[in-house]
């Protein structure tokens, strides 16, 4: 029978929530600048009337902003509404259990979803497709309990098949993501020497990503190994029948986000996929955590029994295999002279192709055992719930639940196969239909982080200019992305500045590939406030805000960390001039309205109508509180003071009337007549002071035959 992972679960949806929490608040704060009437891309560009009807609106753009006119708003305060209800829902959820339920989540989805189907440029990241995704697993994993009479839920016996998607998930993030570094070709991923570009190339460093790039080569090249080892050897142990290889594996994900978690500033992303890695854990390992775990009544028993002795062989046989293997395609030998320990790729792009050619379908086959056995597991317990009415009950979910499942699985395949063109023309026809009826729902996705590594010259910088006479220029420095050489790389997670982001993604290629590039100019020479909050949400510190430039250029440089041996003055950047990226331009220049008019950005705003309605009245109140807040401290103040309440619920005793301590374990009356009738008296006196320890009558569950008690003894569904 599979083990129970209620803890787990628990520990998943509070994550979950979190997650939710960082990417709702985070968008909030930027919503105006990025989206407002006058931002960088105007969210009303994206749903504008066709004279199409709603249900018509809903197929093509599955977006709650289609119904906010109802409500007397526009696309940015329908925005700034629904981001404000998943924070709100988010936060209810992760301070309070019973809030985690399958209707919320659903509701926090349905928000980020239509959120992202206007987000355009600026929420096009893995990130926000992997959070739809975990969002979506997190409906079918969460009780639905709301609608329950005294909202409490107990184990159901198709929990683990629900659970067992998230699993699924985590293999398909981290084993695309360490196969897209191979197959892309790059050669600092073949030459093992990507770490050592790595940390000062991303997109927002972290001071921690300072002192990495100090370490010396080798160790760097060890780093790269180990993240190959981590993202494809490991994951297939997510499936390992025995519980310390998965707890091996678990622990070896989360080693590696916590790594980029001191190196990188990669908003919620990091925190999401350790979240994602609590499905490999148990209800015995959390309770451990806790200071819960149970004891075992002969922990040194000799000799070991034939199961455990198998176990124990096989899990020393893996970690050997993933050894020698390690040692063997790497080439790993110790340097005694330099006292160092080298490595290289020791096979060829073709050998890894017809390997990955080869594994890739039977992945699929262990997948699909894995999730096969949890499917029969279930229906057994389902089979062990006691009462013919509760039987029926629990085998109908059961159904539903093992065929989402199944389904979800099924059209998991069709991105996942994308790492390999052969496998993926394979599969059956109907699939691609599957998956091409719910792309747009973002249902499941395809990943592959890191595929090649930027700035292998140096890293690529965009940094803006403004004048008044054109002929002295002064830099605009951003809050967060590099700009002055002095500066600090900042920490930012899980705040995520989107134009930040944006600005390093243009740097990779010239002006024209970002068409928002011109629009971001235009709303800087018109002088627009929050437009100019993105950048510096400290007015001081923003060299025209008395009045705005008449001109503004973007120049291109070279930025690279600086190292302990080179005495610079400047203690972390130092930067080359590499030339012009974006001409000088000033409102109405004729290059800059040709190219606001050839990318549909060039228009003049709607007036926005005045009314009294309470709601629009009230967003612009929170507007305004909200326009000094920053980002990080924000959601840092609020999970501090999620993490303060839950302790403060912890260290408050309970009122008279709650659970009393458990009464000491009697010996059983001998006799071999009465044990199952004695054991039936236990669980019946362990349900009553369950009962009165809630506070409630008995028979307060709910039950679908109208008797108002459960019966038979068995599980509620």
């Amino acid at each position: 029978m599979a083990e129970s992972r209620a803890a787990p679960r628990t520990l998943f949806l509070a994550g979950l929530a979190a997650a939710y929490l960082a990417a709702f608040v985070s968008l909030y704060l930027q919503i105006p600048g990025l989206y407002g009437r006058e931002g960088i891309l105007p969210a009303r560009r994206v749903l504008r009337l066709s004279g199409k009807g709603l249900w018509e609106q809903l197929r093509d753009v599955p977006t709650l902003l289609w119904l906010v006119p109802h409500l007397g708003l526009d696309t940015e305060m329908g925005m700034e509404l629904l981001c404000l209800v998943g924070s709100v829902a988010s936060f209810g959820a992760l301070l309070w259990e019973p809030l985690r339920d399958s209707l919320l989540f659903a509701l926090l989805r349905v928000l980020y979803l239509s959120l992202y189907q206007v987000g355009q440029v600026f929420l096009y990241f893995q990130w926000d497709s992997l959070l739809l995704e975990a969002g979506f697993l997190g409906v079918l994993v969460a009780p639905l309990r709301l609608l329950r009479r005294g909202g409490s839920v107990s184990a159901r016996p198709h929990d683990a098949v629900t659970f067992w998607l998230v699993r699924w998930l985590l293999f398909r993030l981290m084993f695309a993501s360490g196969v897209v570094k191979l197959t892309s070709r790059c050669p600092t991923w073949w030459g093992l020497t990507a770490l050592t570009y790595h940390y000062e190339t991303q997109c927002v460093p972290t001071p921690g990503a300072w002192f990495a790039h100090q370490l010396p080569t080798w160790f760097h090249k060890l780093s790269v190994v180990a993240t190959y080892v981590i993202e494809i050897a490991v994951p297939v142990l997510f499936f390992a029948p025995i519980r310390r290889l998965r707890l091996f594996a678990f622990y070896s994900q989360v080693l590696l986000q916590v790594l980029i978690i001191l190196t990188g500033n990669y908003n919620f992303f990091n925190m999401l996929t350790i979240v994602l890695a609590f499905s490999l854990l148990d209800e015995e390992h959390v309770g451990r955590w806790l200071g819960r775990g149970r004891r075992k009544n002969n922990p040194s028993a000799w000799p070991p029994t034939l199961g455990s002795f198998l176990a124990a062989s096989l899990e020393l046989s893996t970690y050997g295999l993933i050894l020698y293997w390690t040692v063997q395609y790497f080439g790993l030998e110790i340097d005694w002279e330099k006292k160092l320990l080298d490595s290289r790729v020791a096979f060829t792009y073709h050998e890894f192709t017809t390997w990955l050619r080869t594994v890739t379908l039977p992945l699929v086959g262990v997948g699909f055992l894995s999730l096969s056995w949890e499917i029969l597991a279930a229906m057994y317990r389902c089979a062990c719930v006691r009462g013919w009415l509760w039987k029926a009950w629990a085998a109908l979910q059961w159904a539903l639940f093992s065929a989402a499942a199944l389904g979800v699985f099924a059209v998991s395949l069709v991105p996942f196969t994308y790492i390999d063109y052969e496998s993926s023309g394979q599969l059956w026809p109907g699939l691609r239909q599957m998956f091409g009826a719910v792309e747009r729902f973002q249902v499941v996705s395809s990943y592959g982080l890191f595929r090649r590594m930027t700035g292998v010259g140096g890293r690529p910088e965009v940094v803006l200019e403004g004048s008044y006479d054109k002929h002295t220029w002064t830099e605009i420095e951003f809050m967060y992305k590099p700009g002055n050489v002095s500066a600090a790389p900042p920490v930012v997670a899980p705040h995520q500045p989107r134009l930040d982001w944006q600005m390093w993604f243009a740097a990779l290629a010239p002006a024209s590939s970002s068409p928002w590039f011109a629009s971001f100019v235009q709303r800087l020479l018109q002088g627009q406030e929050d437009v100019i909050r993105l950048v510096q949400l400290d007015q001081s510190r923003y060299p025209f805000s008395a009045r705005p430039p008449h001109f503004i250029r973007a120049r291109l440089y070279k930025y690279w960390f600086t190292r302990h041996a080179e005495g610079s003055p400047a203690p972390w950047w130092r930067r080359q001039l590499v030339g012009e990226f974006f001409p000088p331009v000033s409102l109405g220049d004729p290059a800059l309205d040709a190219l606001l008019e050839q990318h549909g950005l060039k228009g003049k705003t709607p007036p926005r109508r005045l009314t009294d309605a309470p709601l629009p009245r009230l967003l612009g109140v929170l507007r305004r509180l909200a326009r000094p807040l920053s980002g990080p401290i924000l959601l840092w103040s609020l999970y501090l003071g999620g993490a303060v309440a839950v302790l403060l619920r912890a260290l408050i005793p309970r009122p008279r009337g709650g659970s009393p301590p458990p009464a000491p374990r009697q010996k059983p009356p001998r006799g071999g007549g009465g044990g199952e009738r004695n054991g039936q008296t236990r669980r019946k006196e362990a349900k009553e002071t369950e009962e009165k320890g809630e506070g409630r009558p008995r028979g307060g569950g709910s039950d679908p035959s109208g008797n108002g008690k459960l019966r038979g003894g068995g599980r509620r569904g």
